[in-house]
């Protein structure tokens, strides 16, 4: 375990304009080869669904994620968390992307994910609650797409219960963002519609 290293990660996340250049370096070289690290380094070994993920596998999407969460710092009520969150929340994908009918599916990468999160981040650090915002909001990342297509795995009434559904929107502009030939407009009004939904219910 390199605590050293997620000291640094940390630095970069918060300070970067482009934190991905950093991230970037260190997956070229050996930094995520050994656990718990690897995990990161396993994202780069997933591929995507084309359709939806034309930038290519996991970590090329993460990396776009992390530099659009890094433009709204500031719009963030707890801006470690929130970048933590954009670097680990596909950290589910390796481990559920499946082939099913011809086409790369990753169901449950939210669930998986948030166990994977909390277990890496808890060997680094003992801060329950920046653990617990990651883990919630790499949980509940995918809540403002289910929401707004209206999908049966929506969870509107758990995700109003715990109190950050707002960063929970800004993780889910930054995803949509971070994917390439997305429509920026399109993507904004439907987060939006996500929290005209989560306002209602308040």
């Amino acid at each position: 375990m390199n605590q050293r290293l997620f000291h640094e990660i940390d630095k970069h996340l918060l300070e970067d304009e482009r934190p991905s250049i950093y991230l970037q370096k260190l997956y070229d070289t050996d930094a995520f080869d050994h656990l718990p690290y690897s995990i990161i380094n396993a994202m780069g070994q997933t591929e995507q669904n084309p359709k939806y993920h034309p930038e290519g596998d996991v970590f090329q999407h993460t990396l776009l994620v992390v530099d659009q969460a890094a433009m709204r710092r500031k719009e963030s009520i707890h801006p470690r968390a929130l970048l933590w969150a954009t670097l680990l929340h596909d950290i589910g994908k390796p481990e559920t992307t499946k082939l099913r009918n011809g086409r790369l599916t990753a169901y449950e990468h939210d669930i998986v994910g948030e166990r994977m999160a909390q277990e890496f981040l808890e060997l680094f650090t003992d801060e329950r609650d920046f653990i617990d915002q990651v883990a919630n909001l790499v949980r509940f990342h995918m809540q403002p797409f289910l929401a707004v297509k209206n999908r049966k795995f929506a969870r509107l009434d758990e995700l109003g219960k715990i109190g950050d559904w707002r960063e929970v929107a800004l993780l889910g502009l930054c995803d949509r963002l971070g994917r390439g030939g997305v429509d920026e407009g399109e993507e904004r009004a439907g987060i939006e519609q996500f929290i005209t939904q989560m306002e209602s219910r308040s």
